[in-house]
């Protein structure tokens, strides 16, 4: 997958307008009305575009089936209700068209299962039961890690919400915000926020089968390998860590052991630096993506840490593209990119130029339906 690098970062870069298709519809009096159906296309013109806006996801009711039930109460209500939708989202995670999202108000991560048309959520009640998930990162086995901020713990559930195990604890973790495992299952890393007052801004480093704590990884500074509130994490197919040291206004990258590799970005407003650095993901080919909640937008590097291209504009009005509090973003198996906005309660999903929308696990190209009974 190829990009351009922006030279400058720009408020007010708007993306183009790709015109997919011009059609004349006859009146009854013979005149004709032009109707163009347009796709929002990053980057902007005169550059090829490389990504799509595709759709945007605030409830159940954007993919699953509307029932009898749900047809009744939009009758007599004029709403399908609330209930189902984002309350204060944070961390999203993707796996074969199943969109998984943590919220800190419902106390719950809410799967949206695309191909599926269905909805439901995940760790409500029972010994997975949770109180405050924030980061979260999916398995190629479907099992779904998340850090519970407030339990001070990760948790671990199957692909369809059953839980598993846990681990971590307080006597470990301070203020568990991001989470990630390796590509072989066989880690999983925990990114410990700390706060101000305290000196245990951490790395931890776990078998993510056993929950057996293998090791801790810097102190609260700007060293190489230290941290100032750092907040998500991620891991490449090459089994390289990567963190958002938030504090630090930079991106850190660590080998599977937890040793330093390198470090990219600045404090600043130009393209490649940060302000307010949280989501970080990988795609399939290692390229590292950088949700940035001052800038309303997310960056994609290489992984050495180069400037490709962003995509977003801050807004204090909603719309595609358009983020007032981005947090959590992910990657897909097709690389489709999930970017969450706490303050608009909504997930954006990007699609590459080189597939279709109905390709790739999210366009239900690969989904079986389940067998009943």
């Amino acid at each position: 997958m190829l990009y351009l690098p922006h030279k400058v970062m720009r408020k007010n870069v708007h993306p183009f307008l790709v015109l997919l298709t011009v059609t004349l519809l006859s009146g009854c009096a013979g005149d004709g009305i032009r109707k163009q159906a347009i796709e929002l296309a990053y980057p902007p013109a005169p550059e090829e575009p490389r990504f799509y806006f595709e759709r945007t996801i605030t409830s159940s009711f954007d993919v699953k089936k509307t029932t009898a039930v749900d047809s009744l109460r939009q009758f007599a209500t004029g709403t399908m209700g609330s209930a189902s939708g984002l309350g204060k989202p944070y961390g999203v995670a993707v796996h074969q068209g199943r969109i998984y999202v943590t919220d800190t108000v419902k106390r719950a991560i809410l799967m949206f299962d695309v191909p599926g048309k269905d909805f439901k959520l995940i760790g409500t009640e029972g010994p997975g039961k949770l109180r405050k998930p924030i980061g979260i990162d999916t398995a190629k086995s479907g099992d779904i890690y998340v850090a519970d901020n407030s339990a001070r713990r990760a948790v671990v559930f199957d692909r369809d919400g059953n839980f598993l195990r846990a681990f971590g604890g307080q006597d470990l973790m301070t203020r568990p915000s991001g989470i990630a495992v390796s590509p072989d299952e066989t880690r999983a890393y925990v990114i410990d926020t700390g706060g101000i007052e305290t000196q245990e801004h951490h790395l931890l480093i776990f078998d993510a089968q056993t929950g057996e704590h293998l090791k801790t990884i810097g102190t609260r500074g700007r060293g190489e390998g230290d941290f100032n509130l750092a907040l998500q994490v991620t891991t490449t197919p090459d089994g390289t860590v990567y963190v958002t040291d938030s504090g630090n206004f930079r991106v850190q990258a660590f080998d599977r052991d937890g040793n330093f590799k390198l470090a990219f970005g600045s404090v600043g407003r130009k393209s490649g630096q940060f302000a307010r650095p949280k989501g970080i993901a990988s795609d399939p080919d290692g390229h590292i993506y950088v949700a940035d909640a001052a800038f309303g937008n997310f960056q994609i590097f290489d992984s050495k840490g180069r400037l490709l291209m962003f995509i977003g504009d801050r807004s204090q009005t909603p719309g595609p593209g358009r983020y007032m509090l981005p947090a959590g973003i992910a990657v897909d198996e097709d690389g489709r990119v999930y970017i969450v906005d706490q303050f608009f309660r909504k997930v954006d999903v990007f699609r590459p130029a080189g597939i279709e929308k109905n390709q790739g696990y999210l366009g239900g190209e690969h989904y079986v339906e389940p067998k009943k009974g």
